[in-house]
């Protein structure tokens, strides 16, 4: 029950600092995109930092955060490992609802850091335009945050990789990192409580462009769940 409690204070002041950082930003970000980073790192941050004093959840972050421009195919298991991978790179991005731009604030931010709004269906076109502003300087490159089961997933229970990131993969014409991770044993998809322990994501080597889709597809899903799986039993899942 203490836990629970921990666990709940930490929501609720969690969402707050939210609020506080992105009215104090918002200003510095609607003038730069590199403000909009500043504000979602500093969140980010603050979130671990009371993780590890008012929950006993520390996170770790391992292998080698890319810095150039990467897609990133994430194990997706909470909202903490969105955070995670995100500030542990410099100018992190993905793509999102397009419904999602008239959050107030959140839709905003997310098109200054240069997340990419989608309609269903019509993702090939979004990320054409995203290539095509990066290459004539409307946007700065970054790299590419996605998530290949399309949803968050428990740990240990299986779902299938959607095929949809090898389109991806081709059409970026960029290298993959894959992340493995297993935040889902203290941060879970849902509920309050969080548990003690240390929360990790992991970096993989890197998959270089020019692989078929059979292949990148098998070579995705076999490292992120090989490695996933060893996190899982260091975490005594």
């Amino acid at each position: 029950m203490i836990q629970w409690l921990r666990s709940l204070l930490h929501i609720v002041q969690m969402y707050v600092a939210m609020l506080v950082l992105s009215v104090a930003f918002f200003p510095y970000a609607l003038l730069s995109a590199s403000g909009g980073h500043a504000a979602c790192h500093t969140f980010c941050r603050w979130v671990f930092w009371t993780l590890g004093w008012m929950v006993g959840l520390k996170t770790e972050v391992r292998g080698t955060p890319p810095t150039d421009e990467v897609m990133i195919a994430a194990k997706h298991q909470s909202f903490l490992d969105i955070m995670m991978i995100y500030n542990a790179v410099p100018r992190g991005k993905f793509i999102m609802k397009k419904q999602l731009m008239f959050s107030p604030l959140l839709g905003q931010y997310a098109l200054r850091i240069g997340c990419v709004p989608v309609n269903r269906g019509k993702r090939g076109a979004a990320i054409k335009k995203m290539l095509h502003d990066v290459k004539s300087g409307k946007q700065q490159g970054g790299q590419l945050i996605i998530y290949p089961q399309g949803t968050r997933v428990a740990p240990g229970v299986s779902v299938p990789y959607k095929v949809g990131t090898a389109a991806l993969y081709e059409q970026l014409g960029q290298p993959c990192v894959p992340v493995a991770a297993n935040v889902g044993v203290f941060w879970p998809r849902h509920g309050i409580l969080r548990k003690k322990g240390v929360a990790v994501v992991e970096f993989l080597p890197r998959i270089e462009p020019g692989l078929d889709t059979a292949s990148f597809m098998e070579r995705l899903e076999s490292e992120i769940e090989t490695a996933s799986d060893l996190l899982l039993d260091e975490a005594g899942f």
